[in-house]
């Protein structure tokens, strides 16, 4: 009598969840949670960055504000390897570390805030604050069909790959 293969488990997906304010950060781990997703929070880009680099799972998505105010005054130098940074470059050292995450950044205004990096609709997932669990969870969802975040989705100037149909945010 043939042996049965042992059931496949499934892979649960983690999210790194990254907010100045502890209560977005509570709420996106109790919606995600409840979703069935593992959750990692941290306060601010310096945590993020230690949790990114010393987490010994996968991590698959890293859903960050895109204003972290450090606690202190800090600088970003290339030889400190967890700086206080904002969302974006966050983003960037991320990637960086793990090539596979997928990233969604969120923020209360995020037309205007985007409007500095020139990020092209649809380069990359948005949340607008507030939002409601459906709204996170069908994100991370639609974050997780999708490819990894490349870099390149990440930079200002993308003019090798602009369309005509391009929309942009400005």
């Amino acid at each position: 009598m043939p042996q049965s293969a042992a059931p496949q488990t499934a892979h649960t997906r983690t999210v790194l969840v990254v907010d100045d304010d502890p209560t977005v950060v509570a709420l996106c781990q109790k919606f995600l949670q409840q979703a069935g997703c593992a959750v990692l929070s941290a306060s601010g880009s310096s945590e993020a960055l230690k949790i990114c680099k010393g987490h010994a799972e996968p991590i698959d998505v890293l859903v960050t504000d895109l204003v972290l105010p450090p606690p202190e005054f800090s600088f970003a130098s290339s030889g400190n390897e967890f700086p206080h940074v904002h969302g974006h470059e966050l983003a960037f050292r991320a990637l960086q570390m793990r090539t596979d995450l997928r990233i969604i950044l969120m923020s209360a205004n995020i037309d205007n805030e985007l409007a500095g990096y020139g990020i092209r609709k649809g380069a990359l997932a948005f949340l607008t604050k507030p939002f409601d669990a459906s709204t996170l969870v069908s994100t991370v969802q639609t974050a997780l069909e999708g490819p990894a975040t490349t870099p390149e989705s990440l930079e200002k100037d993308q003019s090798s790959t602009v369309k005509p149909t391009d929309e942009w945010f400005d």
